[in-house]
């Protein structure tokens, strides 16, 4: 038997994972844990990667290549496999930001590219609000996606497997945070570059299918009501309360229409408390928009489960931070790089439900994920007629 050896064991976010075959003419396609590059080997010999729809062919491996019926059909199927995959489009703040605020002029109010973020599974920080992994990490491994990368990335011009718009200190109102983040507004100007990308590789017919099979997550509107008490913001003294939180679901509102518009059929939502209204209009949009089918998680329950029935759920603390300062690590400061300086880290994350005053460890997302992807209709958390198995797999 050959031993395969990888042209490189480490590539960016994660490792090739190889499987040892016997047979002649073998192909074997291992997809590390990134979305980066896939390994293909032969017979014991590794002769291609491919990153997206791009091979990258060592010239000694050529003739060889050619001579396998096998890989060559692989190399001209491959453009097939990865364009039929349901996309996954992401929306937001920094619940779900994978890394967008790395590539803006913002403050390190809104940015987590810094440790001691990232310090457990991806072992450094990749601009996600957490020790590790979000909710769409995990949702992507659930649907047999890979990462879903930032739009900002450099070098991202791929998007078969869809894009991750999300910005930390994003609204639904472009006024939120203004100058410091990607509004939702900008989002969807940039999904629209997407959707005319996708046009273009893919043709009008095939885009539009695409575009329809996609997933599209959001979790939006929690900074809309924070930006007026950290900023000297007089939005919430011009109009009522019942006004602005019209407002702020009400641009939701317009974004989904939008991109229903565009073709978009599925949508997921996580319902801060800040939207406590939008199961209605979500159920509105179900009754006047063709084909629209939707997902709604209640973070609210969700959390207040784990808050205050900790170790119910496998955590040895459901109030205090597990990275920050003060009462509980209750003040915004892990890292260290923001306006208080001093911060305290807790030894083990997992035993935490929350990872800085704020946002959540990657154990209490996983959990989110969990719920959000397999939760039957009725459960507590699970208020839409789909969890995201469902919109997936329909």
């Amino acid at each position: 038997m050959q031993q395969r050896t990888p042209l490189a064991h480490k590539m960016k976010g994660g490792d090739a994972k190889m499987r040892v075959d016997n047979s002649v003419s073998h192909i074997t396609i291992d997809r590390p844990t990134n979305n980066y590059m896939t390994a293909a080997y032969i017979d014991g010999r590794s002769v291609v990667f491919v990153s997206q729809d791009v091979f990258l062919i060592p010239s000694p491996m050529l003739e060889f290549l050619f001579a396998t019926p096998k890989l060559f059909s692989f190399y001209k199927n491959w453009q097939k496999i990865v364009k039929h995959a349901v996309a996954f489009f992401i929306f937001g703040d920094s619940f779900l930001d994978a890394g967008n605020n790395n590539y803006i002029n913002t403050t390190t109010l809104d940015q987590a590219n810094f440790w001691p973020y990232g310090e457990t599974y991806f072992e450094f920080p990749t601009g996600r609000f957490s020790d590790g992994r979000l909710v769409p990490d995990f949702i992507a491994k659930y649907a047999n996606l890979p990462f879903i990368p930032p739009f900002l990335q450099p070098g991202m011009d791929q998007y078969y497997h869809g894009v991750n718009f999300a910005s930390a200190g994003a609204g639904a109102l472009v006024e939120t945070f203004k100058g410091d983040v990607i509004d939702l507004k900008t989002q969807l100007r940039y999904y629209k570059k997407v959707e005319n990308w996708l046009r273009h590789k893919l043709g009008n017919d095939e885009a539009r299918m695409t575009i329809s099979k996609a997933v599209h997550l959001f979790s939006i509107g929690s900074n809309d009501y924070l930006t007026p008490f950290l900023t000297n913001s007089t939005a919430l003294k011009s109009y009522t309360n019942s006004k602005y939180v019209g407002m702020v679901i009400g641009n939701l509102t317009t974004v989904v229409k939008e991109i229903y518009r565009l073709g978009g059929r599925k949508f997921a939502f996580i319902n801060h408390y800040t939207t406590k209204l939008f199961p209605s209009s979500s159920v509105n949009l179900e009754k006047r928009l063709k084909g629209f089918k939707h997902s709604l998680f209640d973070l609210n329950s969700f959390l207040e489960q784990r808050i205050n029935h900790p170790s119910k759920f496998g955590f040895r603390q459901g109030k205090s931070a597990c990275c920050g300062t003060g009462p509980f690590r209750g003040v915004f400061s892990c890292g260290g790089r923001r306006l208080v300086k001093q911060f305290e880290l807790c030894e083990n994350p997992n035993e935490y439900v929350f990872w800085d005053s704020i946002h959540l460890t990657e154990q209490a997302y996983k959990q989110l994920a969990d719920q959000m992807w397999g939760g039957g209709v009725g459960h507590p958390h699970v208020l839409g007629p789909y969890n995201l198995m469902n919109l997936f797999q329909t």
